[in-house]
C-alpha cells in the first residue's frame, strides 16, 4: 500500500516503467491540447477518452503530469501553518490528478495496446520517472511534516480511517529510505534509477519472445485439436500472413489447450521449449543478466536502510510478516504436493504403456496424459466440459453472482456512448439491483492479440473516494482467450473458467470498496488475491452449474451426470497445479534470501529445484527468466507465495459458507462477507477484518482439504 502521491507515480505490477532524457518544460497549451491530460468528460462523472489516446502524446503528458505534481508536494512542504491531517496528509491525498489520467492511458498502451514505438517511450522516460519519485520520497520537508502528523496521531489518534492513512503514508516513506543521511538517499535514488530501466528491459524482452516464437503447423498436424482451436489457430495464421497454415502463439492461452491434445509428440516439445524459454534464449533479449543485476541492485539499496534482504524488507507490512512465515507456509504444503505429482506421473505412465506409445513421460507430455488419466478415472473429457463453457454465458454467470452477493446489476452500455481502446472491448454499467443507484462501470478485455501482454488482470481507471465527494468506479477485466473465427462461440477450459472468475473477484472488489482516501484503495499483498481467490468457488454452485453451463449448440444444460465427474474430479492434478506455482513461489523467495554477488540466474534455479526435489517432468509455472510478476516491477517480488497464504484464508472462508443455512448464497455470511473482506480494502488491517468474518484465525487444514492432501495432525 503507497501513499496518493506514491500512488500517482507507482503502476501496478501489469504496467511497466521506462525513462527519458532532460527536456524544456512543457508549454501550458499542453493542458488543452494534449488528450491525455485532459481531464475526462461524458456521462458517468466522466470517463477516459480512449478513442482518442496517441502514443506520441505520452511524453509530454507523464512530464507535464510530474511537473504539476512535484508543485503540489512543494506547496505542501513548504506550507508555514503548522502541519495537520488536512494541511499535509489530506493535501496529498488530494494530489497527483493529472498524472493518473495518464498513467491510465500508459497502462493500457502498456498492458493492452503495446507497440514498438511505445515502447521506445518506455525505455527514454523510466529513469526520469524514477527521478520524480525520488524527488517526493526524498523531499526532507515533506517527510518532516509527515513525521510531525504520525508523532502527534500516535498520542491522540485520529478517526480509524484517519489514522489508518497517516500510519500508511508514514511507513511508506519510512520504508522508501526517508530517514537515511544524504549520502545514502542519493545513492538509494541511483539504484531505483537503474532498477527502473532494467524492469522495463526485462518486460520487454519477454513480450519480445512472445509476438516472435511462433509454432505454425500444416494440415496434417493437428491431430486431436478441437474444430474450434484449429479455426481460431487458422485465422491468427491468416491474420500474420500465413494463409493456409495454423498458428500457435507463444501465450498460455494457445499453449496449454496445444499441449493437452495435440497427438503430435515433436510439436508439444517445441511449442513447450518455445513457451518456457521466454527471455532465456541467450541472445540479445535474454534476461538472465538483467535478473542478476536486478537483485544485485535491491539487496544493495535495502542495505542501505539496514536490512539483511530484500525479502526481510518487503515482508515487514505484509501478513506473514518476515519470510520465514511464508517460507514455513510453502514447505509445510510442498512434500504433499510433490508427493502427489509421483502418483500423478505413474498414472500417466501407466495409461502411456498401455497404448504401447513407448515414451518416458517428458514435461511437454504431462497435460497431455492427465487428460488420459482423467478420462479414464473419472470419465471425464475436458474437450466434453469445454462445450458447457461458454465465454458469453460465464459473463453472465458473473453477473449473476454479484446480483446475489453483491446486489449488483449488469447492464451493456450503449456502444458508441463510452470510449473503447479497441473494438474488443465492451461495456457494462454496474447499479444497485435495488435503488438503481449508480456504482461504476466495467470494462471487458478478452481477447489475445499482438501487443497486448499475456496472462489475466484487472485493474481500475478510477476507484471509489468520498473525502472529496464519491465517486464512481471504472474498473476493468483482461483476458487472453484465442478470438473465435466469426460466427463461433468462445469454450474454455475449467481452468480458464476459474481463473475469469478470479480476475471478475477482483472487479468486484473495487467496487464493493468503501473508503474514504485513496491510499486506503490499495491492497496488502498476501491478502489481496484472497478475495478473488474466493469469487472462484461460485463457478462451481449448483445454481451457477444448472443455470449457466448450456451446450453451445443445442443449448441443453450441462447433464447431472458430467456435473458429478467434474465434483468428483475437483483434486485431480493438485500435484501439478500446486507443485509449479510453489517452484516459482520458492525460487521468487530463495533468489532473495541469496547472495546475489557473481550469482548465475540459471545455475541458481536448477541447483535450488534439485534440493528441493522438483519432479524432472514438470517446470515451474514461471520460470525465473519470464517471471514478469517478479522482476518487470516489485509488486510481487518476494511475494508470489502471497497467492497460497491467501488460499489459506479462501479454504477456510468457504467452509464458512459450506456450513451456513443456504451454503454460498447464504445472506447472513454474505453480508459478513461484503462488509468486512470486500468493503475495507486497507482501511482495515487484514488479520483483523478476516477475524471479525470468521470469529477466528484461519488454520492450513481446510486448504489441505480442499487439494486432497493428508492433513497434518498438529
Amino acid at each position: 500500500m503507497i501513499s496518493k502521491a506514491f500512488k500517482a507515480t507507482v503502476l501496478s505490477s501489469i504496467i511497466l516503467f521506462a525513462s527519458c532524457k532532460e527536456e524544456p518544460k512543457t508549454e501550458d497549451k499542453s493542458m488543452t491540447e494534449n488528450i491525455l491530460l485532459q481531464e475526462w468528460t461524458g456521462p458517468y462523472q466522466g470517463v477516459p477518452a480512449f478513442d482518442k489516446m496517441n502514443v506520441a502524446d505520452v511524453k509530454e503528458a507523464v512530464e507535464k503530469g510530474m511537473e504539476l505534481q512535484l508543485e503540489e508536494i512543494d506547496a505542501i512542504a513548504n506550507n508555514d501553518e503548522a502541519p495537520t491531517f488536512e494541511n499535509t496528509i489530506v493535501a496529498m491525498e488530494s494530489g497527483g490528478k493529472t498524472l493518473d489520467r495518464v498513467f491510465t492511458y500508459y497502462g493500457i498502451l502498456s498492458s493492452n495496446m503495446s507497440s514498438p514505438e511505445f515502447r521506445e517511450i518506455q525505455a527514454e522516460l523510466a529513469p526520469k520517472l524514477s527521478e520524480f519519485r525520488s524527488k517526493i520520497s526524498q523531499n526532507e520537508k515533506l517527510f518532516q511534516r509527515i513525521k510531525a502528523v504520525y508523532e502527534a496521531s500516535q498520542n491522540n489518534p485520529l478517526e480509524p480511517q484517519e489514522q489508518r492513512v497517516v500510519d500508511l503514508t508514514y511507513k511508506q516513506f519510512e520504508m522508501n529510505g526517508a530517514n537515511l543521511d544524504a549520502e545514502k538517499k542519493k545513492r538509494y535514488a541511483e539504484i531505483n534509477k537503474e532498477l527502473s530501466s532494467l524492469y522495463t528491459k526485462f518486460s520487454n524482452n519477454v513480450l519480445h519472445d512472445e509476438e516472435n516464437y511462433v509454432t505454425y503447423l500444416t494440415k496434417d498436424q493437428l491431430g486431436g485439436l478441437s474444430d474450434g482451436f484449429i479455426k481460431s489457430a487458422a485465422k491468427i495464421a491468416s491474420d500474420k500472413g500465413k494463409d493456409g497454415m495454423y498458428a500457435i502463439t507463444n501465450t498460455r492461452s494457445s499453449m496449454d489447450p496445444f499441449l493437452t491434445y495435440s497427438t503430435e509428440r515433436d510439436l508439444r516439445k517445441q511449442v513447450w521449449r518455445n513457451y518456457y524459454s521466454r527471455g532465456d534464449n541467450g541472445d540479445e533479449y535474454d534476461n538472465n543478466k538483467i535478473i542478476a543485476e536486478i537483485l544485485r541492485l535491491r539487496k544493495e539499496r535495502v542495505g542501505l536502510m539496514g536490512y539483511d534482504n530484500y525479502a526481510e524488507w518487503r515482508l515487514q507490512d505484509r501478513m506473514a510478516k518476515n519470510p520465514e512465515n511464508a517460507m514455513d507456509l510453502m514447505l509445510k504444503v510442498w512434500p504433499a504436493a510433490t508427493a502427489r505429482v509421483k502418483e500423478e506421473v505413474a498414472d500417466m505412465q501407466a495409461v502411456a504403456d498401455e497404448l504401447g506409445d513407448n515414451i518416458t513421460i517428458e514435461p511437454w507430455d504431462y497435460r497431455y496424459y492427465a487428460e488420459k488419466v482423467r478420462k479414464k478415472k473419472y470419465d471425464l473429457d475436458s474437450d466434453e466440459v469445454k462445450q458447457y463453457l461458454q465465454l458469453d454465458k460465464l459473463t453472465e454467470a458473473m453477473f449473476f453472482v454479484a446480483g446475489e452477493i453483491f446486489n449488483y446489476k449488469f447492464t451493456p452500455v450503449e456502444e458508441g456512448s463510452v470510449p473503447v481502446f479497441h473494438e474488443d472491448v465492451k461495456v457494462w454499467e454496474v447499479t444497485d439491483k435495488d435503488s438503481g443507484k449508480h456504482i461504476g462501470l466495467w470494462y471487458l478485455d478478452p481477447y489475445a492479440r499482438e501487443g497486448k501482454r499475456s496472462g489475466a488482470w484487472a485493474n481500475t481507471y478510477r476507484s471509489s473516494t468520498t473525502f472529496e465527494g464519491q465517486t464512481n468506479v471504472l474498473a476493468s477485466n483482461n483476458s487472453n482467450f484465442v478470438k473465435p473465427a466469426p460466427g463461433e462461440a468462445v469454450l474454455v477450459s475449467w481452468d480458464d473458467a476459474t481463473t475469469f472468475f478470479h480476475e471478475f473477484g477482483h472487479a468486484l472488489h473495487f467496487f464493493a470498496a468503501d473508503v474514504k482516501y485513496p491510499t486506503l484503495q490499495g491492497g496488502v499483498r498476501d491478502y489481496t488475491e484472497f478475495q478473488s481467490q474466493l469469487l472462484e468457488r461460485w463457478l462451481s454452485t449448483d445454481k451457477v452449474i444448472n443455470q449457466f453451463l448450456v451446450h453451445y449448440k443445442t443449448g441443453e444444460p450441462i447433464p447431472a451426470k458430467l456435473v458429478e465427474k467434474i465434483k468428483k474430479a475437483a483434486t485431480f492434478n493438485q500435484g501439478f497445479g500446486t507443485t509449479e506455482y510453489l517452484a516459482s513461489a520458492l525460487i521468487d523467495m530463495k533468489l532473495h534470501l541469496e547472495d546475489p554477488t557473481d550469482i548465475d540466474i540459471d545455475k541458481f534455479e536448477r541447483e535450488t529445484l534439485d534440493e528441493l526435489g522438483m519432479p524432472k517432468e514438470l517446470p515451474m509455472r514461471h520460470r525465473t527468466p519470464h517471471f514478469g510478476h517478479v522482476f518487470s516491477g516489485e509488486g510481487y517480488a518476494t511475494a508470489y507465495y502471497g497467492y497460497m497464504w491467501a488460499d489459506v484464508l479462501t479454504s477456510d472462508a468457504s467452509e464458512d459458507f459450506s456450513e451456513a443455512p443456504d451454503g454460498f448464497y447464504d445472506k447472513g455470511v454474505s453480508k459478513k462477507l461484503v462488509k468486512y473482506l470486500f468493503a475495507p480494502r486497507n482501511a482495515m488491517d487484514p488479520a483483523k477484518a478476516y477475524r471479525l468474518f470468521r470469529g477466528r484465525d484461519a488454520n492450513i487444514e481446510a486448504l489441505m482439504r480442499d487439494r486432497g492432501f493428508p492433513v497434518p495432525k498438529n
